[in-house]
């Protein structure tokens, strides 16, 4: 995959007579970063789960480097994206497992590489097993911002040419933050970003932004034409920016 991504008349709804999603169309060129946002409840989340098909479409379709994602098959769609969302999910076992969880090939000198790209390794080290440490389910042992390092290092290790972010750093304190924000950085490097973000902050280097209302794309382009546009980014900007001042 090279991971170029288009959205054309894409429709989905749970209930035919309330659409969640209606003629939705942008598309993502290859290695660009793309923030989708918008109102709560309007349709964020459900529009980039239909990209590896967690849900089907009810009309239009995805293409990835041209190519109708139904016409992959599901496991050869899903090994080519990545996700990192806002609360990693851990399994009960070793962190040394839990980095290469979907890639149970990987090396140790893969899975210590990973971690140390994603800011994880310094943690690591400091626990009395290393990586043969045991965490909780859904890693109850560890902070939010260690089971987000991990998360982060467990797609660095797929190497996965599509990223799916969900506003990963949205539950962590600064400090936390700062970590995980430089691990992202190094992990969409190189490949095709699409983020929710909540914080409009977090998309200052997006390529571009599509701005998702009722279900509909209310409005597209980079962040410095829809603030020129003064249309609903301009206004969630204002609120956001006017509430920290």
């Amino acid at each position: 995959f090279k991971g170029a991504i288009t959205f054309e008349n894409v429709s989905f709804s749970y209930d035919p007579k309330a659409p969640v999603l209606q003629d939705i169309s942008f598309s993502v060129e290859a290695g660009q970063m793309v923030g989708i946002v918008g109102p709560t409840g309007g349709g964020k989340s459900t529009l980039v789960s239909l990209i590896p098909r967690f849900r089907n479409l009810e009309g239009g379709r995805i293409t990835i480097d041209g190519v109708d994602i139904s016409d992959y098959t599901l496991h050869g769609l899903r090994t080519q994206i990545a996700f990192v969302l806002q609360n990693t999910v851990l399994l009960r076992g070793t962190i040394r497992d839990n980095i290469a969880f979907g890639c149970p090939d990987a090396t140790e000198e893969q899975i210590i590489e990973a971690a140390k790209l994603a800011n994880a390794d310094e943690f690591i080290d400091r626990m009395p097993d290393g990586y043969c440490t045991l965490v909780g389910d859904r890693g109850s042992t560890l902070s939010g911002g260690q089971r987000q390092r991990i998360g982060i290092a467990r797609a660095l290790i797929r190497n996965n040419p599509i990223l799916i972010l969900d506003e990963p750093t949205a539950a962590l304190d600064a400090e936390s933050e700062h970590l995980v924000v430089q691990a992202l950085e190094r992990l969409m490097a190189g490949r095709t970003v699409i983020t929710i973000a909540h914080r409009l902050s977090t998309l200052r280097d997006a390529d571009k932004i599509v701005v998702v209302k009722d279900g509909i794309v209310a409005e597209d382009g980079t962040q410095e034409e829809l603030l020129r546009r003064g249309g609903v980014y301009a206004e969630l900007h204002r609120l956001q920016f006017d509430q920290h001042a």
